[in-house]
């Protein structure tokens, strides 16, 4: 499970980054609204954890505006506001749970297995389109009309953050972040290989991966 974590107390932060890769989830963090919403719009996260008050954007702000985007990933929304009104407001917001701080490792770890079992289900008939492709994230297939193109792992999850932001450049930092993750000791070439092995692939005449010189990579139709 890759998770995004939205914490602007640096401290608590880290601490809650490292409990997380002790338990073998994958973590990037971001520490304000701003970076924090613009992670998440990716849409290859498998849970966002969310602070509610945050520098730039407030938590309930971003989960409005990720909800109106179609991003259906499911939200924690960590907060020191505990009175009922402000968890209506949060739940009502799209956030998925709701913990108050301050809060036990042990909770936190059981609301984001309860959250992870539920997007398991919920991912069983998600399709990623884009362009007239359908990816299959979890079969790791890619069709387009009547044609489908096996991929790896890799190749899948690099489709996927291409097509969820198909027109738009990625970066090879962004990539390299969220395919192989802030932490791997993966080399900025690899994105380079995985590109050149998701052309050969893509045989379609009418959709192309351009390199944008210098920055990253765009998935585009003629």
């Amino acid at each position: 499970m890759r998770i995004l974590l939205v914490e602007d107390e640096q401290k608590l932060a880290d601490a809650l980054a490292y409990i997380l890769k002790k338990n073998k989830y994958g973590i990037d963090t971001a520490y304000d609204g701003e970076s924090g919403q613009a992670m998440a719009e990716t849409g290859v996260y498998d849970l966002i954890i969310l602070d509610r008050m945050l520098p730039h954007k407030e938590g309930v702000q971003i989960l409005k505006e990720i909800r109106s985007q179609g991003i259906s990933t499911p939200v924690l929304l960590l907060t020191a506001k505990d009175s009922v009104t402000d968890r209506i407001e949060g739940l009502d917001a799209g956030a998925d749970d709701y913990l108050i701080k301050p809060f036990s490792t042990g909770e936190l770890l059981a609301r984001i297995r309860a959250l992870g079992r539920r997007r398991s289900v919920q991912l069983k008939g998600e399709i990623v389109s884009a362009y007239g492709l359908n990816l299959d994230p979890l079969r790791c297939e890619v069709t387009k009309e009547e044609k489908t193109i096996k991929l790896t792992l890799k190749e899948s999850m690099l489709l996927e953050l291409l097509m969820r932001n198909a027109g738009q450049v990625i970066t090879k930092e962004q990539i390299l972040d969220r395919v192989w993750g802030l932490d791997s000791n993966v080399e900025m070439g690899n994105v380079e290989i995985y590109i050149h092995y998701l052309r050969k692939k893509l045989t379609f005449k009418d959709i192309f991966i351009e390199t944008i010189r210098g920055v990253g990579y765009c998935l585009k139709k003629m």
